[in-house]
């Protein structure tokens, strides 16, 4: 062996330790070709060079640093299990060799002969180390291949002894049976599971193994039935394992089930007839020539396209006279190996150009190496064109602000989508019910002549169209039954709806104008624009819903400004105790308000017939002083006016008139540009005015007039109650005394008819039902007045409660609100009333906290030729004050119960009327009865002694 072929050659050997026949092994290792000799003078630097690698082999002496090469080799087939170690020493003995070979060296070497021949063993010893590792290495690396191969989850590999016997199986092949594969180990491979244990399979199978005992590889594919009377299709090959003598010592079989494979490739060759008939009967066609362009194959069907026959075809002269030189580039259908989709023009039978879309393969078949497929793609191409043209048509829609706009650009822009010239718009006329001929071509005038308005009535084409929602096309449009010029020249035509817009038109003077082609671009058209005046519809409603809501979003604003202002006025209200507080709160929460300069109240002085101002807030500028407000209706001071009508007085715009009206310009120097004023009226009387100041025109809208009249009923309705308050504190009283001739007056009719004397002492019930009041009758027989009052209409229930002689007493239910109770509202009690057949006198009380002024013109407001007979001033302090608690104990059913038994007679003795006669007016139980009667007494004691002396409380 030269020392180029020794498996020293190319190694990297590591020596430990530092005997001197170590070094002249590594003079003798590095005279090797790319051999290397590497040295460690401890067993930590060998540890680190064999770990840091490569190292093929270790050799050692017994002496390594402070340890023996014994230790060394240990640690080393524990860091690289794979790497040989020699041991070498001179000192050598039985009990060295036997650690040696417990430590796992792979040779042990004495090293006692002279220098050189010591050296020349230990490099034969080397040499031999090294050869097994590699033979060591190569064995593992062959058990990992084949465990790779073993272990592949497509293909099952048995592995059977030379005679054929089964010893080992994949987990592939394991999972092809329902058995346990472990339970056939040891059975000829022919005779396994496996197979469906028919006669031929296993000869074949056989067969394929004893060729393979002989030496010879070889393969097969077996065609096994299975029980459910199928097939199964296994490809296998079988190979032969020799050891390095030639002798066999396995079999190794690998099998792959092809079955749907084959069953593929059956169902091909089956579909090869379908696809010739399906090839014979498409519209594609499919050509085949050979380089020079001379056919080898024509499909059938090549008439759909050029309307030549197979033969016809065959009979030019190359494939360039039918599509066109130049139709591709040789070399980059070289390169790729296909083209696809070359658009190009070629001219059938007839003379019509088509436009193709040509695919090129090259190929090999029969002859044939460029086959071709050729599409016609012509009608797509003129849709494609068309629809181009629509999508820039549509692009023209969106800057068309109106539908005759839109109208328009239809008319104009359809023959370059659909090439026919004949076309109209009609629109729809909401208000009159028609479709009106917004636009129309020139072509359409020519050949139908002037388009009249339609009515939606379904009569005509264009109306039925529209009414129904249906596209309609006519081949000949003189066919149709609803075609309401018969003198048109149009021949083919259209009537597409445009949803609720109206109706598009298309017509053309020849029969039959339509393809599909035209039929569907038109409904797109159609659809196009219908789209556009959807959107112009919403454009504009939305422009309108945003110019009202940006107007009411303005007027909200505003009137939660004003609902601010209002809240605060209400609550100043609640607070207020008197009436100049409420004055002063409006006028300065008024004036607060950014929107408003100036804001006052005034009450009327019947003196002078001027307002006087009471209250005020803001920037009065001594306008207040400038002038007289006088209470008149016509010409003067918006606050004046109020005061005389009684109603709201706007002005939104003080500058207006300037010259005709005195006040406007004391106004206007002081920047008052709009007023408003406010009458404080409640139940018809009068508080005063309050009248607000603005620094712009239109500072007052109808919402802003709403709510500040709302806000003066609210003031007046605070102003009477504290009037109220005050008439209950006070003691002393204006009992005023009216004649009245007023023949609506209920008392007055109800006495003229009854001829009768009727008096009213202030008997008054107010209940969820109605007025009651209870009427002493004097000079007529009960029963006659009870019948004259059911006659009358401001009368809807009559009750007799006491009979006597030419006399009695009735509760009278009243339809309107009896004067006690608005009398009432503004703090004065209605005492008495007394009506004949010629006039009536009422009597009524007025505190002192009262204007009597007020009550004298509710009064007149209410009656007609009222004359105010007597006034005098009374003091009841004592009795209006037990008369009020007394009134205050009752409820309204106790009250009423009472009143009726003491206008009865029930308290009369002898009683004019039983308790259980009684109860039967109030259509209640005689023990209810008596219980409320009991109740008001004992209120009506506590009230008289109790409460007016505490001391007999207590003393109780």
């Amino acid at each position: 062996m030269t020392e180029s072929d020794s498996p020293i050659a190319s190694s990297s050997v590591l020596l430990a330790g530092t005997t001197d026949w170590l070094a002249r092994l590594a003079e003798r290792i590095e005279s090797h070709a790319d051999a290397t000799a590497r040295t460690a003078e401890t067993a930590t630097e060998a540890i680190d060079a064999v770990t840091d690698g490569p190292v093929d082999c270790v050799v050692t002496a017994l002496a390594v640093g402070e340890t023996t090469g014994i230790e060394l080799a240990e640690r080393i087939r524990t860091e690289a299990p794979s790497v040989p170690v020699l041991l070498g020493t001179a000192d050598g003995n039985e009990t060295v060799a036997s650690d040696a070979t417990a430590a796992g060296v792979s040779d042990y070497v004495v090293v006692d002969d002279p220098p050189e021949q010591a050296v020349d063993t230990v490099l034969r010893r080397l040499e031999r180390a090294l050869d097994a590792a590699q033979q060591e290495r190569v064995k593992h690396r062959r058990a990992r291949q084949f465990d790779a191969v073993f272990r592949d989850t497509q293909t099952a590999t048995w592995v059977l002894d030379p005679d054929g016997t089964l010893v080992r199986v994949n987990q592939t092949a394991c999972e092809m049976i329902d058995g346990d594969a472990e339970s056939v180990l040891g059975e000829p491979f022919w005779s396994l599971p496996w197979w469906s244990q028919t006669e031929s399979t296993q000869q074949e199978i056989r067969q394929l193994v004893a060729e393979t005992q002989d030496g010879t590889s070889g393969s097969s594919v077996i065609f096994d039935p299975t029980n459910g009377g199928s097939e199964r299709v296994i490809d296998l090959s079988v190979r032969s394992v020799e050891d390095e003598h030639g002798e066999l010592t396995s079999i190794v079989v690998r099998g792959v089930e092809i079955t749907e494979r084959v069953s593929l490739e059956r169902d091909l060759r089956r579909s090869e007839e379908l696809h010739r008939v399906t090839l014979n009967n498409m519209t594609d066609t499919v050509l085949i020539t050979d380089e020079d362009g001379e056919y080898t194959y024509v499909c059938p069907n090549v008439h759909f396209i050029f309307g030549y026959t197979a033969d016809e075809i065959r009979t030019r002269e190359t494939i360039d006279d039918l599509l066109g030189e130049d139709l591709f580039d040789r070399d980059e259908l070289a390169e790729t190996g296909s083209l696809k989709n070359i658009e190009c023009t070629a001219t059938d039978k007839a003379g019509r150009e088509h436009t193709l879309l040509v695919n090129v393969r090259e190929v090999d078949i029969q002859g044939g190496k460029l086959l071709y497929s050729c599409r016609d793609i012509t009608k797509r191409k003129q849709r494609e064109e068309a629809l181009a043209t629509l999508q820039e048509l549509a692009r023209g829609f969106l800057y068309a602000g109106t539908h005759d706009e839109i109208a328009q650009h239809i008319v104009e822009d359809s023959p370059s989508v659909l090439d026919l010239d004949a076309t109209a718009v009609y629109l729809f006329d909401a208000d009159t019910n028609e479709l009106r001929p917004a636009t129309h071509s020139q072509a359409m005038r020519s050949l139908h002549g002037p388009l009249p308005r339609v009515h939606a009535d379904g009569e005509t084409l264009p109306g039925y169209g529209f009414i129904e929602g249906r596209t309609l096309f006519f081949d000949d449009v003189h066919e149709a039954e609803r075609l309401d010029n018969r003198a048109t020249d149009l021949r083919s035509a259209g009537y597409i709806p445009l949803g609720d817009h109206g109706v598009f038109v298309v017509g053309s003077s020849t029969v039959a104008a339509f393809d599909d082609v035209t039929r569907e671009l038109a409904d797109l058209l159609a659809a196009t624009a219908e789209a556009a005046l959807d959107r112009v519809t919403r454009e504009s409603r939305l422009r309108e819903q945003d110019r009202q809501l940006q107007t009411q979003n303005e007027q909200l604003s505003a009137l939660n400004r004003i609902n601010e202002t209002i809240r605060a006025i209400d609550r100043a209200i609640v607070q207020a105790e008197t009436r100049d507080e409420i004055d002063h709160a409006a006028s300065e929460l008024l004036a607060s308000d950014d929107r408003f300069s100036f804001a006052w109240v005034g009450r009327v002085d019947t003196a002078t017939d001027t307002l006087e101002p009471r209250a005020w807030a803001g920037d009065e500028q001594g306008y207040l002083d400038s002038r007289e407000f006088a209470v008149d209706a016509s010409g003067t001071e918006p606050a004046g006016r109020t005061a005389a009508t009684g109603e709201v007085t706007m002005v939104p715009n003080v500058a207006t008139d300037l010259r005709e009206d005195s006040w406007r310009g004391g106004a206007l120097t002081r920047d008052f540009l709009s007023v408003l004023s406010i009458p404080l009226e409640y139940n018809d009387l009068s508080h005063g005015v309050l009248t607000v100041y603005a620094d712009t025109r239109d500072a007052f809208d109808e919402t802003a007039r709403a709510v500040l009249a709302e806000l003066g009923e609210t003031i007046a309705s605070a102003l009477s109650a504290i009037e109220r308050k005050n008439a209950l504190l006070t003691t002393s009283v204006t009992r005023v005394a009216f004649e009245i001739d007023d023949r609506s007056f209920i008392l007055s009719r109800l006495a003229r008819d009854a001829d009768c004397t009727l008096s009213y002492q202030g008997g008054m019930q107010h209940t969820t039902d109605g007025s009651y009041v209870f009427v002493t009758v004097d000079d007529a027989p009960i029963e006659a007045v009870e019948s004259a009052a059911a006659e009358l209409a401001g009368i809807d229930d009559v009750q007799p409660i006491s009979d006597a002689s030419g006399g009695g007493v009735l509760r009278l239910g009243l339809t309107r609100p009896f004067l006690a109770l608005e009398l009432a509202d503004h703090g004065a009690v209605f005492r008495e009333a007394t009506a004949d057949g010629t006039s009536a006198t009422l009597t009524i009380d007025v505190p002192d906290s009262i204007e009597v002024r007020n009550i004298t013109r509710l009064v007149d407001e209410a009656f007609s030729g009222v004359d105010l007979r007597s006034k005098r001033t009374l003091d009841q302090a004592a009795e209006t004050d037990i008369y009020e608690r007394f009134l205050s104990a009752l409820t309204d059913r106790q009250l009423e119960v009472v009143q009726t038994a003491y206008y009865s007679g029930f308290f009369e003795s002898p009683r004019e009327n039983t308790g259980e006669e009684v109860a039967s007016m109030l259509d209640i139980s005689p023990p209810a009865f008596y219980q409320h009667v009991r109740t008001v007494q004992r209120k009506l004691f506590t009230t008289l002694f109790e409460e007016r002396n505490p001391s007999v409380t207590a003393s109780r």
